[in-house]
């Protein structure tokens, strides 16, 4: 009770369930901003695993694979660019429709 700077608060210590016990208020800004983060990569990983077909791949080698992920990262750049260029920045995440 005397560590903690609410009146009726409790301290309770991040290694008790660092899931729930967190070093970030999830209420703030800064949380919301990493999970912004965190939401943004993990979409980058859905598409290059369902669209680039590297879920059911038949890659065999860490240098190969590094190639082939870093050519699907290429593609998917410079279609964005592509669609910037075109002036078409509302289909800049679009892999269907042509630019």
């Amino acid at each position: 009770m005397e560590k903690c700077k609410v009146k009726q608060g409790i301290r309770i210590d991040i290694k008790e369930d660092r899931r729930i016990f967190t070093p970030i208020d999830r209420a703030s800004y800064k949380w919301k901003r990493y999970y912004t983060t965190r939401i943004a990569v993990e979409r980058v990983n859905s598409r290059i695993d369902g669209s680039y077909s590297f879920e059911k791949h038949y890659i065999q080698g860490k240098k190969k694979m590094k190639t082939r992920v870093g050519i699907a990262l290429c593609v998917m750049l410079a279609m964005a660019v592509g669609r910037i260029k075109e002036k078409q920045a509302d289909k800049m995440r679009s892999l269907v429709k042509s630019a």
